[in-house]
């Protein structure tokens, strides 16, 4: 290993490398592509960042002067490359590496006036990456490594075309190193066209799960699971914890939830800028934050080094949303728990993530409101404050507070103030975890009663008015001042509908729909005697047979009759006679017998053939008189002949032709008419609109 590098990992506190590192560092793959997949929280960062130095760095294992970046690392999301870039930076900082980054949401002028200063190594994201060649920003001609860090993200999000594009504009003498936790099609294809020879590394153990990260599902009613996520946050009470959702909505929510109950939150979705996203990552580090609220957009690339916890508060869509979200705890050997909340409704759903993903996870209920207290109880007396040295003042004011309060009152109050600190927990209806679903449980269909005597009414409404009981039975029941159960079938026909009334309820019914019999000005109401002769339903009219008559001749749609009410029809008549279409005359075969068409003659006794364009065409001969060609307007032109009895018009010697009179304000006669308003008669005219005379002065 270059001596640079081994200096910052000793100086990190690195003993071992882990099994990823130690693979892509094998001196048999120096200088060769490679396709590594590996689980999250294994260390590829580092790993990768060891397997570029001998392609980047000098002999003496040393940068030279910045000009042309030497390595590009390429990643999905902006917390990654963030990420990527600060461990590289320690990792990198004995060569003397200057690093750049090209991420979305930055000022893009400042990072074209970085680059153009001289860069060793640059970590962008793919959109970025793509805007800044295109711009002429970023000389590719020095590229010595390309690195691409989640490429199956990269694919999923729809980065396709711009890793094509960055490939496509690197040297071919690159080394190529793809780094993913899974290997699809996709990235097989990928590698196959933009990597030479590549050697295929996996680390990812198939037989077992993340050893690091303990499963805990934690079956809880649906209205007790908020309640329950602030339980698990006061039970474990990890230095950093991140509670995941799937909506921004959802984080919006469970932000101010627990920002009320005094959890030191913050909030982590696509809606917020970059420089949002990046106050708050840095405030989960400082310690001003130990909870951040999160949709998925913070499941890869976040490393946080105090980040114990992980609580899913809606489940994933899939197993590897899963996985990568649990990914963020039990990094380089730390443990980690993570929590999945499961109402009843979303049993299965979690059964088949923990299956799909390959995952053994310890079925529980939450903490309960006492296991929360015992825990604090259990918290209190490990503290490290029992075993430190006191100052002489503390050890005053103790002395001062035992002469005034019994040494019991003193505990039971230092008690009282160290759990005064914390969100108090909150209690959870307790459910079973091993007992399985209830079943649905099937309803009974009650039967409905006898309707009895009844009367019956019709609406001058049918099925060519589209006419539905859906809206009939609220107008009758609103008109008549009844309810539907007063109202027994209802049967729609193609021109009236019948309904059936109770009759005990027929007098109220009429006094309130009234002597009109009137059904909201709609519909008009009339009482029958007896029971109607209803037809048989048959198939309801498409849209456009309203607009176009229907055939009666055609037979009747094959699909089954629909209903309009459930209650049969007391004394209806028996099914009429199955339907026969009327049967039609054989068509007669028309080919022998068409007769050949006459020749065309004319009213004029024939029309000699067409001997083609070569022939002189006779002259156009006009109806009338012969019309003597123009020769000018110095010849003047010959009057217009009028019709039979009429005088030619002639203009006088030396008149101007008329043009169009000018408009005056004065003249009544033009004025405007507005539409649909009766014009004026002209001045001096009779009638009510006639204008009256102007009077001379």
């Amino acid at each position: 290993m270059i001596q640079t590098l081994a200096d910052a990992l000793a100086k990190q506190g690195y003993d071992t490398l882990t099994p990823v590192q130690e693979a892509v560092t094998d001196p048999q793959h120096e200088g060769h592509d490679l396709l590594v997949s590996a689980q999250t929280g294994s260390g590829k960062t580092v790993g990768f960042g060891l397997a570029i130095g001998p392609t980047i760095l000098n002999d003496d294992g040393h940068f030279g002067p910045a000009d042309t970046p030497r390595a590009l690392i390429i990643a999905p999301t902006r917390e990654l490359a963030l990420q990527v870039k600060r461990e590289l930076s320690w990792l990198y900082a004995g060569a003397g590496a200057v690093m750049a980054s090209c991420v979305g949401g930055m000022d893009m002028r400042t990072e074209k006036r970085t680059l153009e200063r001289g860069a060793h190594i640059v970590v962008a994201t793919p959109g970025r990456l793509k805007d800044h060649i295109l711009r002429g920003s970023l000389d590719m001609s020095g590229i010595r490594a390309i690195v691409l860090d989640e490429a199956d993200e990269m694919l999923d999000l729809g980065f396709r075309e711009d890793l094509e594009f960055i490939l496509g504009k690197a040297p071919e003498t690159r080394r190529t190193l793809m780094f993913s936790a899974t290997v699809p099609p996709m990235i097989e294809k990928l590698a196959k066209s933009y990597q030479r020879n590549a050697i295929r590394i996996s680390t990812v153990s198939k037989a077992t799960q993340h050893t690091d990260i303990a499963y805990r599902a934690l079956t809880v009613a649906q209205h007790d699971a908020d309640n329950a996520i602030i339980n698990v946050l006061r039970y474990y009470e990890a230095p950093n914890a991140i509670v995941f959702a799937n909506t921004r909505a959802m984080v919006t929510r469970l932000t101010t939830r627990l920002s009320n109950r005094g959890f030191a939150v913050v909030a982590l979705s696509g809606e917020l800028s970059q420089t949002e996203r990046s106050h708050a990552l840095q405030a989960m580090r400082d310690g001003r934050a130990r909870v951040c609220v999160a949709t998925d957009v913070a499941a890869r690339g976040i490393d946080l080094p105090n980040l114990e916890l992980v609580i899913h508060a809606e489940l994933p869509t899939n197993a590897e949303t899963l996985m990568h979200r649990s990914g963020r705890t039990g990094r380089a050997g730390r443990k980690g728990i993570s929590a999945m909340i499961v109402p009843p409704k979303m049993r299965r759903r979690a059964e088949n993530l923990l299956k799909w993903g390959k995952l053994k996870a310890e079925w529980a209920a939450p903490p309960s409101a006492d296991e929360v207290q015992a825990r604090d109880e259990e918290r209190l007396l490990t503290d490290d404050v029992w075993t430190e040295e006191f100052t002489e003042g503390e050890r005053a004011f103790a002395e001062k507070l035992l002469a005034q309060h019994a040494p019991e009152k003193i505990a039971a109050a230092y008690l009282r103030l160290y759990a005064g600190k914390a969100s108090a927990p909150e209690d959870i209806a307790i459910i079973d975890p091993n007992a399985p679903p209830p079943p649905r449980e099937k309803r009974e269909r009650k039967e409905r009663e006898p309707f009895g005597p009844s009367k019956w009414f019709s609406v001058d409404v049918g099925r060519e008015g589209k006419a539905e009981a859906r809206w009939l039975l609220p107008m009758i029941c609103k008109a008549g001042d009844i309810t539907k159960r007063e109202i027994g079938a209802i049967r729609i026909q193609p021109n009236e509908t019948f309904v059936e009334i109770r009759e005990d309820a027929v007098p109220g019914f009429l006094k309130a729909v009234g002597n009109d019999m009137r059904l909201e000005n709609q519909a008009t109401l009339k009482a029958l005697d007896g029971v109607p002769q209803i037809s048989e339903r048959g198939a309801r009219p498409s849209k456009k047979s309203y607009d176009k008559p229907q055939d009666r001749s055609a037979p009747p749609p094959s699909r089954a009759p629909q209903q309009d009410a459930i209650k049969p029809i007391p004394g209806a008549a028996d099914d009429p006679a199955p339907y026969k279409p009327r049967s039609k005359p054989p068509r007669k075969d028309h080919g022998d017998a068409v007769k050949a068409k006459k020749p065309f003659k004319s009213k004029d006794g024939g029309k000699p053939d067409f001997k083609g364009k070569g022939d002189a065409k006779p002259p156009f001969k006009s109806k009338g008189d012969a019309k003597p060609p123009f020769k000018g307007k110095s010849d003047g032109k010959p009057p217009r002949k009028g019709k039979p009895g009429e005088k030619p018009f002639r203009k006088p010697d030396g008149a101007k032709p008329a043009g169009k009179p000018r408009a005056s304000a004065s003249d009544t006669s033009k004025r405007f008419v507005p539409p649909g308003g009766k014009p004026r008669s002209k001045p001096g005219g009779k009638g009510p609109n006639a204008t009256p005379k102007r009077r001379s002065k």
